[in-house]
C-alpha cells in the first residue's frame, strides 16, 4: 500500500493563466516574497509574458529546451534563485512543456534540499517539501502536469527525481496555450499520453485505478488522432485532459518497454522523450501489437514520417550503453513482464530492438 500524493488545486479552462497572479498572490504574505517564472524562451518577446503578469519583486527566466534537462542545469538555476534576494521564493512557476515542468519540479525540491541533484535520482530520496510549484503546460501529452516524476538527464544516467513531493501543487489547463503547437511536434508529444495509456492498460502493475485514468485518457487519445473530422478546438481540449489522466494513470500504474527503451535513446543520442517513444514505439509489435496497430494508423493520418536507422552508425559501445540505460530501468521491466522479467528478456533482445531503430 502506498498513500499517493495527487494535485492539490486544479483550473481548467480556456483564458485560465490570466487568473496565474491572484493564485499567486495567495502564497504571498510579506512584502518582500516573491515568485520566480520559468518559461519556455520559444515565449520570449512573445504576449504571454504579459498575460503572466509578473510583478513586484517576481522574476522570470528563459529555459531552453533544445536539450532536454540535466541534473547540472537544476542545480545553476537553483544557485541563481538562492541569490537574489537572500531568501527563498513563495512560489516556482513552471510554463512550458514537460522539460519545463519538470524542471520546475526539480528545482522547487533542490531548493530546500541540500546536495545536488543527481543525488536525488531515483525513488523517495527527497526529505524535504519543496517550494510551492505551479505549472501551466503549453503542449500537451507528457503528463508531467500531474505526474510524481521529474525526469533528468545527470552524470551517469537518465532517470527521475521521483517521490511524493515531486507531484506540482497547482495545475493550470489552459487550452489556448497549445492551440499554436506545430506538427509535429504535437503529436510526438501526443504520442506520449499514448503510449502512457498502452503501456499503463498492458502490464503487472495494473489495477482498477490506474486503469480508470488510463482507459480515459486513452480513449480521448484515439478521438483526438484517429477522427479526421475533430476540430483541433476540440482535439487540443481533449488532449489536454487526456495528458493530465494519463499522467494520474501512472501515479498508480507504471510505463514498461517503450519508455524503457526510448530512456536509452534519449541519454546516448539526446533525442527529445516525445520521438525517442515514437522511434521505440515503431518496433514493439510484439509487446503491444493492438497499441503499434493504431500507432502506424495514426502515423498515416497525420502524414507523420519517423526517422529511421537512428542507430545504425552508432559505435558498439554506444549501443551498449543505451542498452545498460535501458536494462538498469528495473521497474518498468517488472511492469512489463513480473517479478521473473529478466528471464523473459535479456540484454541481446534490447540490443536487437535498438539495430532495428
Amino acid at each position: 500500500m502506498r498513500n499517493f500524493k495527487s494535485i492539490d488545486r486544479m483550473v481548467f479552462g480556456r483564458g485560465t493563466v490570466a487568473k496565474i497572479s491572484e493564485i499567486i498572490t495567495k502564497q504571498k504574505s510579506k512584502e518582500n516574497d516573491f515568485a520566480v517564472y520559468l518559461i519556455d524562451d520559444f515565449f520570449e518577446n512573445k504576449n504571454l509574458v504579459s498575460t503572466l503578469n509578473v510583478e513586484g519583486k517576481d522574476k522570470y527566466i528563459f529555459i531552453s529546451t533544445i536539450d532536454e534537462p540535466t541534473t547540472e542545469l537544476i542545480d545553476q538555476l537553483t544557485l541563481k534563485i538562492r541569490s537574489y534576494y537572500g531568501f527563498l521564493p513563495v512560489a516556482l512557476v513552471g510554463v512550458g512543456g514537460g522539460s519545463v515542468m519538470d524542471v520546475c519540479k526539480a528545482t522547487s525540491l533542490m531548493l530546500t534540499n541540500e546536495g545536488k541533484a543527481h543525488e536525488y535520482q531515483g525513488l523517495d530520496l527527497i526529505r524535504n517539501k519543496g517550494v510551492y510549484s505551479i505549472v501551466v503546460p503549453t503542449i500537451s501529452g507528457t503528463g508531467a502536469e500531474v505526474s510524481m516524476t521529474a525526469v533528468l538527464t545527470g552524470p551517469t544516467k537518465k532517470l527521475g527525481i521521483k517521490c511524493d513531493f515531486t507531484v506540482p501543487d497547482q495545475v493550470i489547463l489552459d487550452a489556448n496555450l497549445i492551440d499554436d503547437v506545430p506538427n509535429p511536434q504535437r503529436f510526438y508529444t501526443g504520442m506520449d499520453c499514448y503510449i502512457h495509456g498502452v503501456e499503463a492498460l498492458t502490464g503487472t502493475w495494473r489495477n482498477p485505478m490506474g486503469d480508470s485514468f488510463g482507459e480515459k485518457s486513452l480513449e480521448l487519445c484515439k478521438e483526438v488522432f484517429l477522427n479526421k473530422n475533430i476540430s483541433r478546438a476540440d482535439a487540443d481540449e481533449k488532449l489536454m485532459v487526456a495528458s493530465y489522466m494519463g499522467g494520474l494513470s501512472l501515479t498508480y500504474s507504471q510505463v514498461g518497454v517503450c519508455h524503457a527503451l526510448s530512456y536509452g535513446l534519449s541519454y546516448v543520442l539526446h533525442l527529445h522523450h516525445g520521438i525517442a517513444n515514437c522511434i521505440a514505439f515503431n518496433y514493439l509489435q510484439k509487446y503491444y501489437p493492438w497499441g503499434v496497430e493504431e500507432f502506424h494508423q495514426m502515423l498515416d493520418i497525420h502524414n507523420i514520417v519517423l526517422p529511421k536507422d537512428v542507430c545504425k552508425n552508432l559505435s558498439d559501445s554506444e549501443i551498449n550503453l543505451m542498452v545498460e540505460t535501458a536494462y538498469a530501468l528495473d521497474h518498468m521491466w517488472d511492469h512489463a513482464f513480473g517479478k521473473d522479467w529478466k528471464t523473459k528478456i535479456s540484454k541481446q533482445e534490447i540490443k536487437e530492438l535498438y539495430l532495428k531503430m
